[in-house]
């Protein structure tokens, strides 16, 4: 298996190395419909979908993970499948590998009653944990994962973000 992913890795760069001008895209669009109370469904490409709600503390039905946690599963997902990729790179065989990301909040900031308070986390931490051959450099493997993933990386810089109202029906 980690042949594989290193030699499809390998192809990958061939290719993009000589096709320069297909490495930058647009991404596949998420398209989010609020459908009941706070309840949210989310669409994607080749007919992917997600559902998100709120607790019931805030209104939800607490049916659903929340958007909030559906980010730390993105980091955690993210940087777990970056720790994958690196080490069939670098044909580092991988036992096991676990990423836990959590995160600190404060409602002020979500729920308006202090602007000066950030509506998203204060802060995030992932905690991994990897089995492998005790010769491999790990830190070094999952700093070049965490510099590389998409996800984490977003987070860290500031992306440039707008928010469209588009013509409504009103």
């Amino acid at each position: 298996m980690t042949s594989d992913i290193s030699d499809a890795i390998g192809r990958a760069i061939d290719y993009l190395r000589q096709h320069r001008s297909e490495a930058r895209y647009t991404d596949s669009a998420a398209s989010a419909v609020l459908e009941d109370g706070l309840r949210v469904t989310v669409r994607g490409p080749d007919g992917a979908t997600l559902t998100t709600d709120m607790p019931t503390s805030i209104g939800g039905r607490g049916e659903w993970p929340s958007p909030g946690w559906l980010l730390r599963a993105a980091e955690a997902s993210c940087l777990a499948t970056l720790i994958g990729m690196e080490a069939a790179r670098a044909g580092v065989v991988l036992r096991s590998v676990e990423v836990v990301v959590d995160s600190e909040s404060d409602d002020f900031g979500i729920l308006g009653i202090d602007d000066s308070v950030p509506a998203g986390p204060l802060e995030a931490k992932a905690r991994i944990r990897i089995e492998s051959d005790p010769s491999v450099n790990l830190t070094a493997l999952v700093a070049r994962a965490d510099r590389h993933c998409p996800v984490t990386d977003a987070l860290r810089r500031a992306v440039p973000w707008t928010a469209e109202l588009s013509d409504s029906a009103r």
